[in-house]
């Protein structure tokens, strides 16, 4: 699976947290400790807010720790909030349309995880994307599916409750064609002014995730970027953490999201 890291706070270099850490996300993408495979060499992304209200991206599917124009252009960007993910694909193609984070309008999405038996609910899953939605898909990932059909549930004004209606729809599409796999769902979104975090799954086991809180700003990883666990907090299973500069972070395990997560 993936690994992802996010910023939220005042203005940083992308390679301050991107690359220059002793486990930065460039160094986990060869050399993951905590993902299902060590190595996530099939494309990567960064996506950033500038001076417009919509983010800035950039794709690839050359691996992370190969690609110079990544390092140059994390030196040269500085942001209040940004995205960054290195991927390694569950069964669909090494393809820039299919490396994270996804943008809709002024939100990104980024997602580490799986539908269990994709592949026999795809078709289905897609059909309830509405045109207004299913019009932005640009690649064949669970992930980018899950983006547009939570949008189209309301994840714009209700990002916790939308989220939820999602995966429990998905679900029961699973259910219905009698697939075993599980669903595990660690993801990130933002409208570049608050950011929402998920962890959730239907087997109890959903990937990692961490975040440090501080006076500058708060960063969520998938796994700590300085190589120890010290000063890092984990999102417990079933939770949720929202968190807005200048505003306390929040992190949530509703009872609603604890009985879908079971």
């Amino acid at each position: 699976m993936c690994r992802f890291l996010a910023y939220s706070g005042e203005p940083v270099f992308l390679s301050d947290l991107v690359c220059a850490p002793t486990h930065s996300l460039v160094h986990q993408s060869l050399h993951a400790d905590e993902g299902k495979t060590e190595t996530n060499g099939d494309g990567f992304g960064i996506g950033w807010y500038g001076e417009r209200p919509e983010p800035g991206v950039y794709r690839d599917i050359s691996p992370a720790w190969s690609d110079e124009n990544l390092t140059n252009l994390c030196g040269q960007v500085r942001a209040r909030t940004f995205f960054a993910h290195v991927r390694a694909s569950t069964g669909t193609a090494t393809a820039r349309a299919n490396c994270h984070p996804f943008v809709y309008g002024r939100h990104l999405f980024m997602h580490n995880g799986q539908i269990g038996g994709y592949h026999r609910i795809k078709r289905r899953l897609e059909a309830l994307i509405p045109d207004a939605f299913y019009d932005h898909r640009r690649g064949s990932t669970d992930s980018e599916a899950i983006f547009l059909l939570a949008l189209a549930n309301g994840l714009e004004q209700d990002p916790v409750g939308a989220m939820a209606r999602t995966l429990e729809t998905i679900r029961a599409l699973m259910k219905e064609a009698n697939v075993s796999e599980p669903l595990r769902f660690t993801a990130l979104l933002t409208d570049g002014e608050t950011l929402t975090a998920y962890r959730w799954a239907c087997d109890g086991r959903p990937p990692s995730l961490y975040y440090r809180d501080g006076p500058g700003g708060i960063v969520v990883v998938s796994e700590p970027i300085d190589g120890c666990r010290e000063g890092w907090q984990v999102v417990p299973k079933g939770g949720t953490l929202r968190a807005r500069h200048g505003t306390t972070t929040t992190v949530t395990v509703p009872e609603s999201t604890r009985s879908r997560a079971a």
